[in-house]
């Protein structure tokens, strides 16, 4: 259990630190998304989302919200899922359109994966780092 709530941290650690680095710099980001734009770069992100919402499944009996991260421990697998029947070419047009609408609009949105990914790490640790106690 230890292992999975590392893995599920790190994770929501990495979105968190996604949020900021489009904030910081949007376009180094989006570049980045384009690199990523390929079948093979689709299905490690549909991956990485399962397993996301994998460890979020496994560790929600441990954390504050036990409820709350299975239902978005399982949206995240289903859009995992889903990832690769959005395709490379949709892909590229959210993306372009994303992009077009400047610099600004990017750092806005980009506080929604940085809120997104604190509080799940909030709902993942509990205080004490200790198992929810028995009743």
């Amino acid at each position: 259990m230890r292992v999975l709530k590392l893995l599920a941290v790190a994770l929501c650690a990495l979105l968190t630190i996604v949020g900021v680095g489009v904030m910081l710099a949007p376009m180094t980001i989006a570049e980045f998304g384009r690199w990523m734009q390929t079948p093979g770069g689709l299905y490690g992100v549909a991956a990485l989302r399962i397993v996301m919402g994998a460890s979020l499944v496994g560790v929600a009996s441990a954390s504050r919200m036990p409820r709350t991260l299975r239902v978005i421990g399982a949206l995240i697998i289903l859009v995992g899922l889903l990832t690769p029947l959005f395709g490379v070419e949709r892909a590229r047009a959210v993306l372009d359109w994303w992009v077009a609408q400047g610099t600004t609009f990017m750092r806005i949105w980009a506080v929604f994966p940085v809120a997104f990914g604190l509080f799940l790490i909030y709902a993942i640790v509990r205080p004490g780092g200790g198992s929810p106690p028995r009743s």
